[in-house]
């Protein structure tokens, strides 16, 4: 029965796949009309003008434009003009080391607050204010104080991280059930070990949970934030070949944005479903 789900919903996501590649190509190809020009204004007007073709490329051209980052990902030719291999690499290689601060710093934190009433109140007032912070309104400030673009960037992705993965790792810790606790506590378990033993097996999920959302956020954080900061990284790909006008590597940097976000996403959940068991 489930492997039958999962092959109807692999033919149905195929067929939507279809439709749309279908709509795109046929809305790309429609024409409309053209406007008398003098031959040098035509040539700065392009296509789009001199002979009514859409100024959106089709799926043809940005699979051909695709094909030739894919054969080479890794160029470097300059400040400006590096592979998209590179560039996915320098903002992996920041969200990875933002991130995990952010699990270095809110998982030992949530366990306080979650086994203690007392840290909870005192914290409370603390987290409720900074939550709702945007991480970009970080940034300015980031700037002045870190003088560096690069690791600005990772402190916003640190700031922007570390809320889920508290508040999931809090409400995982204060949901084990207190029997659980209550054994371990009559069997003169110490703290630490009761947290390692007791305590962590059973709030995992949750607490994974919580990171998976935060590697979300992160990946979305880290393209605004290339997008300010410039230099290397996807965000700054972007925003660099939009100045330059070529609408198909957006849509190209667009795409490898989704894949890269979906791919670091299905990692947490494997994890999640490893550390997950019923009842």
């Amino acid at each position: 029965m489930a492997k039958s789900l999962t092959l109807r919903a692999a033919l149905v996501s195929i067929l939507l796949f279809l439709s749309f590649i279908g709509a795109w190509h046929l809305a790309t190809r429609s024409t409309g009309t053209t406007a008398a020009m003098s031959p040098e204004y035509a040539k700065l007007m392009g296509l789009t003008a001199t002979q009514g073709k859409s100024a959106m490329p089709g799926p043809l051209d940005v699979g051909a434009k695709l094909w030739e980052h894919l054969k080479r990902p890794f160029y470097d030719n300059g400040p400006n003009d590096k592979g998209l291999g590179i560039q996915l690499g320098y903002s992996i290689a920041r969200v990875m080391a933002g991130y995990l601060l952010a699990v270095v710093v809110a998982i030992p934190l949530g366990f306080l607050i979650g086994m203690s009433p007392l840290m909870s109140k005192a914290l409370d007032p603390f987290i409720q204010v900074l939550k709702p912070i945007s991480p970009l309104a970080w940034m300015p400030l980031a700037l002045y104080t870190i003088k560096d673009s690069g690791l600005s960037a990772i402190f916003v992705i640190f700031i922007c991280s570390i809320w889920p993965m508290l508040l999931n790792t809090v409400f995982g810790v204060a949901s084990v059930r207190k029997e659980w606790v209550n054994v371990a506590r009559t069997l003169e378990v110490g703290t630490v070990r009761r947290a390692f033993t007791v305590i962590l097996p059973a709030a995992a999920p949750t607490i994974l949970t919580g990171m998976r959302i935060s590697i979300g956020i992160a990946w979305l954080v880290i393209v605004a934030a290339e997008m300010l900061v410039g230099g290397t990284g996807i965000g700054y790909f972007v925003w660099n070949e939009w100045n330059n006008l070529s609408i198909v590597n957006v849509i190209i940097a667009i795409l490898a944005i989704g894949v890269v976000g979906m791919v670091l996403d299905q990692i947490l959940a494997q994890f999640t479903r490893l550390v997950t068991f019923p009842e």
